[in-house]
């Protein structure tokens, strides 16, 4: 048999024995919480690696045990989803959130320092700004605009550098597109490394699915994706994912395992049906958003469009753009001629375009980030970042791009 090297060929076979599920050319949904031992000796082998007792020998692999630490659905995901971003391992969470606040847990501690990209996800700068603060967290956050040494400046200033133990980062960010140099980052890590003490690097990488961009290539020690987005891909789940070295995801597993914010088997059998279909799914998004940008830029209604396929030779964020991503993906944000009033009316009058928020599903969506998924950011932060009360955000879907097309531009008559 010849070597499968494509992980759209391995969505449908990989990390599953049909032969173990009498024959069933998909798994079945393991609708169990728990999983019998054969020896007593076999139970506490799988229990010491579960609880991060010690580390796997060598080939070795982890018992089924209980499903809020594993389950048959739970794994054979995890070990697909570490095909595209070719890593050690995969954790899924029963949320984007989940995943998120596992990892900000797992890897800051009260006194910690915490530097983070700006703009990031409504609820993700939630968490940093309230949560993690009320428990003693410090954070300094970054724009794309602000180059290294102004970083390590800010970094320094504060008087925390010995402190930093986690960079976060959103790139492209939600819901700019604004870019973000995973490497300039990395190395920021290794600029503020006092002795054995590392300090990792986290990229959210939901815009880009796990297609068009690896973060972990670029120097990230773990990716973190929304799933509910393009890896769900259906409005029709809510799921997270983190993937990274091992090291990193020993400690991330552990942690989810007494939070218990594991994904269930029916959501993982139905990520598991998704990612069949991710790549021409994507693919498709990709190729109208290219369409709708072209429309968008030429329209005497819009003044900018945020999209990465509009990014100047000329502009710093070409270079990244780049080497970091194979596609300007299918995120389009753009602002309006006009003010709040303005952008209601334009959202009320679409039609064919759904009103909501979330992205990466097969159905388009747009919403307005000022008064939606950001509307808990500093009114004076969410100028600095262009999140204005025009701005919109487009995630585009699987419909015909002049059926979209169509249907904004009626909708922008009303502006």
């Amino acid at each position: 048999m010849s070597q499968i090297k494509h992980p759209e060929s391995l969505m449908m076979t990989h990390g599953y024995k049909p032969e173990l599920s009498e024959g069933a050319v998909k798994p079945p949904i393991f609708q169990t919480s728990t999983f019998a031992f054969k020896t007593a000796e076999e139970g506490k082998a799988f229990f010491e690696v579960a609880y991060g007792i010690r580390e796997k020998e060598k080939n070795e692999e982890l018992g089924l045990i209980y499903s809020r630490i594993n389950n048959p659905n739970l794994q054979i995901l995890e070990e697909r989803l570490c095909l595209w971003d070719k890593a050690d391992d995969c954790a899924v969470f029963e949320s984007g959130m989940s995943a998120i606040s596992t990892v900000l847990l797992e890897f800051l501690k009260p006194g910690d320092l915490l530097l983070h990209s700006l703009p990031v996800y409504g609820g993700t700068d939630h968490f940093i700004n309230h949560f993690l603060k009320e428990i003693g967290v410090h954070s300094i956050g970054f724009r794309a605009d602000q180059g290294k040494d102004e970083i390590i400046a800010l970094i320094e200033e504060s008087g925390l550098q010995d402190k930093l133990a986690l960079v976060y980062i959103e790139t492209p960010a939600n819901p700019t597109n604004t870019l973000i140099d995973i490497e300039m980052c990395k190395s920021l890590t290794e600029y503020f490394r006092r002795d054995e003490k590392s300090i990792k690097l986290a990229v959210d990488n939901t815009y880009m699915g796990p297609l068009w961009s690896h973060p972990l290539k670029h120097g990230a020690d773990l990716v973190i994706y929304s799933a509910t987005k393009y890896i769900g891909g259906h409005s029709d789940l809510i799921a997270g994912a983190v993937l990274g070295k091992a090291d990193s995801m020993s400690r991330v597993k552990v942690l989810r395992t007494f939070l218990g914010n594991m994904a269930s088997p029916h959501t993982c059998w139905l990520l598991l049906r998704s990612l069949e279909t991710l790549k021409i799914r994507m693919e498709q998004q990709a190729k109208s958003a290219e369409a709708i940008a072209a429309f968008l830029v030429e329209h005497p209604k819009v003044l900018k469009v945020h999209y990465l396929g509009l990014i100047k030779e000329s502009s710093p964020s070409y270079a990244v753009y780049k080497k970091q991503y194979s596609s300007p993906g299918a995120m389009i944000a753009f602002d309006i001629d006009g003010d709040e009033a303005a952008a209601f009316r334009f959202l009320n009058k679409l039609s064919l375009v759904k009103l909501a928020v979330s992205l990466g599903s097969t159905e388009s969506l747009v919403q307005h980030p000022a008064s939606m998924t950001h509307i808990g950011i500093d009114s004076d932060l969410k100028i600095k970042m262009g999140i204005s009360e025009r701005l919109i955000r487009f995630s585009v879907g699987v419909e015909h791009p002049e059926d979209l097309i169509a249907d904004m531009s009626h909708a922008l008559e009303a502006i």
